[in-house]
């Protein structure tokens, strides 16, 4: 068996992993951390609650949470929403979607 001829590294240099700091938005609905997601990296649909539009696969879009309840794994993906990144800077001057049926009058 051969010799080691490099140095190990000092624990602490190993063991200090990067850790991400989100952003988190301070809106007059609370604060949330907002996670944007490249094209590449998302590979589902999902809709987005703020214009009832599907986000396609491969589409950049947004992740947001409640940054006060504590993003864990066993609550926080029920607390996740995918929106597109003009719906969450537009939700604050969106008025709620009015289910219709298909029948219903659209006015009055």
């Amino acid at each position: 068996m051969g010799r080691r001829n490099r140095r190990s590294q000092p624990a602490s240099r190993r063991s200090a992993q990067p850790v991400r700091t989100d952003p988190v938005e301070d809106a007059d609905d609370g604060a949330w951390v907002v996670r944007p997601i490249a094209g590449g990296m998302s590979s589902k649909a999902y809709r987005c609650p703020g214009c009832n539009q599907e986000i396609r696969p491969g589409q950049a879009h947004l992740v947001t949470w409640p940054a006060d309840g504590g993003f864990t794994a066993v609550d926080g993906p029920d607390d996740r929403r995918h929106w597109h990144r003009a719906c969450w800077q537009a939700r604050g001057r969106r008025q709620p979607p009015v289910d219709r049926t298909r029948n219903a009058p659209r006015y009055g």
